[in-house]
């Protein structure tokens, strides 16, 4: 673990460099694109090659598709155990999303003229769903489940096959649940391309949401434009502010939490006591040596965790801002204060008995998140990542004749006289 004294300017510029938002080198870009351009071409059948390249499966076009029994089958087949744990995620979820929901609005003016807004849900969202070392079928439920409280018509996955061409069967479980129309057995950029071009198994959608590695991620933001994506996310992060106050165990138990993700997986804790800083380090290794994930834990520790020293409570809220986390955790006797002074993060969980894990299962709100310093700009994944505003105009012809002058001078300052014509010709 690297530790950063932030009492200091040179640490300060660590932090700054730590936290500049994740990016991709040329050579992800130029095969992404290479890839976007074969799927894009030649559709099934590149879906077909790069399956066997990237996942060493031979996928027939058939196979694409995930035929409807197997979800079923997977959904009456897992435990009883883990189906209550789907549904009880799903009903928070639901539970939160119904609240973020908005209505549309009208005003009338005395003139007889309206104004307003109408919101309506995007058609069609496809939703990528890791495979990797950690099957994430919690981020059906974060997304689908949302998408569906927004009213979206048409929810596809796209997920790879894992040994043997077999999509775990906690992922369909979740997907039958959540009321998914259709899962695909394709991963990495090839299913950011396939959800953005359309091939002759996998529809075109009109959104593309979901966490993935460096290669969707880098897809999702070249496909930009074509389609809207929820945001392009780098490596996961948690921050930790702690102070006296907070049980090393439970700080130690959440940095872990966070590094078992994924090597790149980055860890900050914050604190203005170097001895907690050193006792959190050595109870951190201590627990780590009962966990499963001993490979990834080693690495994501010694190269992505941070044990930052700041002077003061005030000092961490500007290295919170400054680094704009994808998890916020604060352990503090002064959570409060800090929570409210709290610009940039993409999910805060505070006190002891808030652990980010909640947040990445059970908790309600999504766990799909801006990560890289995002959250300066990026929002949590919600009800209102799935909707469009329309904006209404219905005038009178009272109303015309009100706004008529104003509208003509505008357009006549533009040398836009078409535009004013259009008005002129109703008022004849």
């Amino acid at each position: 673990m690297e530790i950063i004294d932030c009492r200091s300017a040179k640490g300060i510029k660590r932090i700054e460099r730590i936290s500049e938002a994740f990016f991709f080198d040329e050579e992800i870009e130029a095969s992404v694109a290479e890839i976007l351009n074969k799927v894009r071409r030649i559709g099934d059948r590149a879906l077909i090659e790069f399956t066997q390249k990237f996942d060493n499966y031979s996928l027939s076009p058939a196979a694409i598709k995930v035929k409807d029994e197997i979800l079923d089958i997977s959904f009456s087949n897992i435990s009883k155990k883990l189906l209550a744990s789907l549904k009880f995620s799903k009903k928070n979820i639901q539970e939160y999303a119904s609240r973020q929901v908005k209505k549309g609005w009208a005003v009338r003016k005395k003139d007889g003229s309206e104004i307003g807004l109408e919101i309506r849900p995007v058609r069609r969202v496809g939703i990528y769903v890791p495979g990797g070392t950690a099957p994430l079928a919690s981020s059906v439920l974060m997304t689908a489940v949302i998408a569906r409280a927004a009213g979206v018509k048409e929810i596809y996955v796209a997920t790879p096959p894992c040994c043997g061409g077999d999509i775990n069967p906690a992922v369909l479980a979740a997907c039958k649940l959540s009321g998914v129309d259709s899962v695909f057995r394709v991963g990495g950029a090839q299913a950011v391309a396939a959800f953005a071009f359309g091939t002759e198994t996998v529809p075109k959608v009109d959104k593309i949401v979901g966490p993935g590695n460096i290669f969707v991620s880098c897809a999702k933001k070249q496909v930009y434009g074509l389609v809207d994506i929820d945001m392009v996310a780098g490596p996961s992060e948690v921050m930790i502010v702690a102070d006296k106050s907070a049980k090393v165990t439970y700080i130690a138990a959440d940095m872990l939490a966070q590094a078992e993700h994924d090597v790149s997986s980055r860890v900050f804790l914050v604190a203005d006591s170097k001895v907690l800083l050193e006792d959190a380090e050595k109870e951190v290794y201590k627990q780590a040596m009962k966990l499963s994930r001993k490979k990834i834990l080693s690495e994501s520790l010694r190269n992505n965790t941070f044990l930052v020293l700041v002077r003061d409570k005030k000092q961490a809220i500007d290295i919170i801002n400054l680094v704009g986390p994808e998890h916020l955790e604060i352990m503090s006797e002064d959570a409060d204060y800090i929570l409210k002074r709290t610009d940039n993060a993409g999910a805060i969980f505070v006190g002891d008995w808030s652990p980010e894990a909640l947040g990445d299962y059970v908790a309600g709100p999504s766990h799909v998140l801006p990560t890289g310093g995002r959250a300066r700009f990026f929002s949590a994944l919600s009800v209102s990542d799935f909707l469009k505003n329309i904006s209404t105009v219905k005038y009178s012809k009272e109303g015309l004749k009100k706004a008529s002058k104003y509208a003509i001078e505008l357009s006549d300052s533009e040398g836009l006289d078409a535009h004013a014509d259009s008005i002129k010709i109703r008022l004849k």
